[in-house]
């Protein structure tokens, strides 16, 4: 087949595309990664100015509240054990990039799931788009996120939102399109515009099924963060791809302990979240 008709030149039509892209829009990709980057760098330093056992502390009491007492144990135990195994800051860095790239997917998915909700073409248009990014390869985003923004945090936080935003998008969608046909019914009985629908009843009740999507956008921008570290972002990702391309066996196990603890706090609490949103709607 391949012998009958010529092969497509697609590979350098994307390089002629990037190159377009990357001369005539520099100065924008340019603002991005410093607005980026100043953003982690924030979170880093804010969380940076309380003492480790403090926010140890505070964590675990916030866990408290949301989860329970055996939760919140774990977590300041666990967050104890980070910073005694002295990947502290490396931690801090990585959940800078987690919630850096979480609260952008938030801030574009809910509203792009919100619209497809309620616009059939806009679904179809953005379901096709969701398989796309779920399915392409993660180290597939991580070259022209190199081209846009050079090496470091930034392109790891734009692989992380193209790779963590389809579930929030898409368990928005699947919230909103839930909510009981005789609510809706009922609403247009008493002559509520769409909006007020939307806001004063699809929303609260889709709000547990949009929190599960948070929660799992919040799990895949963790997974990337090692991922990202080949690209020269930084946090215990960075510290997991150094032992393997070194061969350190305990010092990987050490930091890929670190990301786990991480991994499940933030799993348990965001989870709990969704579950008190669900009680106090019903």
């Amino acid at each position: 087949m391949g012998e009958i008709l010529p092969k497509l030149p697609l590979a350098d039509w994307i390089d002629s595309f990037i190159d377009w892209l990357v001369f005539n829009f520099e100065f924008l990709f340019e603002g991005i990664a410093e607005g980026l980057e100043g953003f982690v760098e924030g979170i880093v330093t804010g969380l940076g100015f309380v003492p480790s056992i403090i926010l140890a502390l505070i964590l675990g009491l916030v866990a408290w509240k949301f989860c329970n007492w055996k939760i919140a144990i774990f977590t300041f135990v666990g967050l104890f054990l980070i910073d005694n195994l002295g990947y502290w800051e490396n931690m801090l860095e990585t959940i800078a990039l987690v919630l850096t790239s979480v609260g952008i997917s938030i801030f574009i998915g809910i509203p792009l799931g919100i619209w497809a909700s309620q616009n059939k073409t806009v679904g179809s248009i953005i379901t096709p788009i969701l398989d796309f990014m779920q399915t392409m390869p993660a180290f597939v985003y991580l070259l022209p996120a190199i081209f846009f923004f050079n090496i470091g945090v930034v392109p790891g936080v734009v692989a992380s939102v193209i790779f963590a935003m389809p579930p929030t998008i898409r368990l928005t969608i699947l919230g909103i399109n839930q909510v009981p046909k005789d609510l809706i019914e009922a609403t247009e009985a008493f002559g509520s515009t769409t909006k007020q629908r939307l806001i004063k009843v699809q929303f609260p009740l889709a709000m547990p099924t949009i929190m599960a999507g948070i929660n799992q956008s919040i799990m895949l921008a963790l997974s990337m963060v090692v991922i990202a570290s080949m690209v020269g972002a930084p946090g215990l990702g960075a510290d997991v791809y150094r032992a393997v391309t070194q061969l350190q066996t305990g010092t990987g196990f050490e930091a890929g302990l670190a990301i786990v603890i991480v991994a499940i706090i933030l799993d348990r609490i965001t989870q709990n979240i969704g579950k008190k949103n669900q009680g106090g709607t019903v």
